[in-house]
């Protein structure tokens, strides 16, 4: 046996259709057995909060080892786990195929799913993205105003009632969803650019996009247009990435088959799969064809949307490697703190937003920040964990008020920026936390913003 392991990781499918999968003694022997691999190797103890709690569990104990912490206190570590993937994608050596088979995150996923039951009936229903969506654009102005921080009325109550903390940051409904907004907005496609018809794409909007931030989705297509990319819009359902979190694997089974399917005569057609944000693009490559059986009816559609995918900085990149990019592009705005989110990382294709802002002239200003932002989906803004989710993302906020500190003392622009629309926000209010609220940038942006800047491409109005 060797010790580590310097082969590239690979993952099993998620056997959740196997009776054994939910037997609770093979699921605690199993814990058992990875919690003492990770007390006897402790690299990950900087990532999330689950290494520390699990670490600290065994040092309290009487012998300092497993074996004297009881099991009644695993649901503590479990818990803190935000299926971000960065332990099994960067750090840990005994992943597969070592022969330790460690996969520390899919561990956590099974044991969700085998108390699937007990999610608690609020924590549900906050991830129904696209019911809650759907209800909100007829009452947007009213929902966001309940939502908003500021609101000294709305929100004590909301942490009461659904158990999301008062300061948390959530993301603004919309009236008019970007699928809407698609079908009238049309881009003259560039026919000077170097891609002009070699490229076509399909956005799948996500619910992130089409439910909160449609202006991103047009900037998106703005972009794509001007590099000469003919593109189409469709947004069959969510990716299901909230129903993973709490453990709800059938649900994103039949999300992940409504979506292949939708999106299938796309890819017949010669057309590229761009998803929006970097968690629905990891969903549809990597977690849906290990989610959905290999005998499933659309397990030949998971693949061939897999294989189509791409994140959309990833799309960008590629599109100036493959064909070059069209001219007229202005240098960087200003300097950038460039968070590479989590879900962009476990892609594993490289730091793909700065790949594409270091495309711009006076690429230097960018400060790459690649540690966890601490949001973690839903688990961030809840009570018990939004002062955790602050912590864990205190190096990478640290990191961003200085490029801020050092540009207003500079007096010129600077940005925050996050592939992850949710890890955005909640590093702009880490930011506020340690440089005071008045400090700008007032929001955070995406780097295909920045991007976009320089092709003078902006947003018609507030997100």
């Amino acid at each position: 046996m060797r010790e580590g392991s310097l082969q590239a990781p690979t993952r099993h499918p998620v056997d959740w259709q196997n009776p054994e999968f939910y037997d609770e003694a093979k699921l605690e022997a199993e814990l058992r057995r990875v919690f003492d691999i990770c007390h006897g190797c402790r690299r990950c103890f900087n990532l999330c909060d689950s290494f520390p709690r699990l670490f600290d569990l065994i040092d309290a104990s009487p012998s300092g080892e497993l074996h004297d912490v009881k099991s009644d206190a695993f649901p503590s570590v479990i818990d803190a786990c935000t299926l971000c993937d960065m332990c099994f994608m960067t750090k840990c050596p005994y992943v597969p195929p070592h022969e330790f088979d460690v996969d520390f995150p899919h561990l956590m996923l099974r044991h969700r799913v085998v108390h699937a039951k007990d999610v608690p009936f609020t924590d549900r229903e906050i991830t129904r993205t696209d019911r809650n969506g759907e209800l909100a654009k007829f009452v947007a102005p009213l929902a966001n105003w309940a939502t908003a921080t500021d609101n000294h009325l709305t929100r004590p109550l909301l942490e009461k009632l659904a158990g999301v903390h008062h300061e948390a940051a959530l993301p603004p409904y919309t009236s008019e969803t970007f699928l809407t907004r698609a079908q009238r907005n049309k881009f003259a496609i560039n026919k000077e650019a170097p891609a002009y018809g070699k490229r076509k794409a399909v956005l799948y909007a996500t619910c992130s996009i089409n439910y909160n931030d449609p202006e991103l989705g047009l900037i998106a297509r703005a972009l794509l247009a001007k590099n000469g990319v003919e593109t189409e819009v469709a947004y069959p359902s969510c990716c299901g990435m909230p129903q993973l979190e709490q453990g709800d694997i059938a649900q994103v089974v039949a999300n992940a088959r409504k979506v292949a399917m939708d999106l299938q005569p796309w890819i017949t057609k010669g057309y590229d799969v761009i998803a929006l944000v970097p968690s629905c693009a990891l969903m549809l490559k990597l977690e849906w064809p290990l989610l959905v059986p290999a005998n499933d009816p659309a397990y030949e559609s998971i693949k061939m949307l897999a294989q189509a995918t791409f994140d959309l900085t990833e799309y960008i990149v590629d599109t100036g490697k493959r064909h070059g990019l069209a001219s007229g592009l202005k240098p960087l705005a200003g300097p950038v703190a460039l968070h590479i989110a989590c879900h962009a990382r476990a892609q594993n294709m490289g730091a793909k937003a700065m790949e594409m802002l270091q495309l711009l002239p006076e690429s230097d200003k960018i400060t790459v920040l690649e540690r966890c932002s601490g949001h973690g989906g839903s688990w961030g803004i809840k009570t018990e964990n939004f002062e955790i989710a602050l912590k864990v993302g205190t190096p990478v906020a640290r990191k961003a008020a200085e490029v801020l500190r050092t540009a207003n003392e500079k007096r010129e622009p600077a940005f925050i920026a996050s592939e992850c629309p949710l890890a955005a926000a909640h590093i702009v209010q880490g930011v506020e936390k340690l440089n005071g609220k008045n400090v700008e940038p007032a929001r955070a942006y995406n780097p295909i913003e920045i991007f976009a800047l320089s092709y003078d491409i902006t947003r018609k109005k507030k997100g």
